[in-house]
């Protein structure tokens, strides 16, 4: 069964985040420069949201507000879904559709250790497959 811990083993366990008295200007300005679609919102080390490039969409644009003036806190969701290092990948991908959304913060004893996201799920189940798919033409072709 192939694991969340698997998939950061693989990625790397960085996490960007935000505090939530931030403005979202400057949220946006991390994403921007990370090249991610999503921020942890941390305060005091404890992991109390998410801010998403479609919080942004929603809470900021469609609504009429400026990112400039609109704090973190106003705009993150929460409660936050998060996983451990040891569940599987199937469970992920069933939270993710289940709750909508395409990040996850990756939580061990409490604290915040990696983030995946549903591009991570996919890449690392085509390669999982492609190994398989690779083992058994090698197998065939003995």
């Amino acid at each position: 069964m192939a694991t969340v811990k698997q998939i950061l083993d693989r990625k790397g366990y960085t996490v960007w985040t935000i505090t939530p008295d931030k403005t979202v200007f400057e949220a946006l300005r991390l994403m921007g420069e990370k090249e991610i679609g999503a921020l942890a919102v941390v305060d005091d080390g404890q992991l109390v949201g998410m801010l998403s490039e479609r919080d942004y969409a929603r809470k900021v644009v469609l609504k009429g507000k400026t990112s400039r003036e609109t704090l973190v806190h106003s705009i993150m969701s929460s409660p936050v879904h998060a996983v451990a290092p040891d569940q599987s990948v199937a469970e992920c991908m069933a939270i993710m559709t289940e709750e909508r959304i395409r990040h996850l913060p990756v939580l061990e004893r409490g604290q915040l250790i990696g983030m995946i996201s549903q591009g991570d799920l996919v890449k690392f189940i085509i390669q999982e497959q492609q190994f398989i798919i690779d083992q058994l033409e090698n197998y065939i072709a003995r």
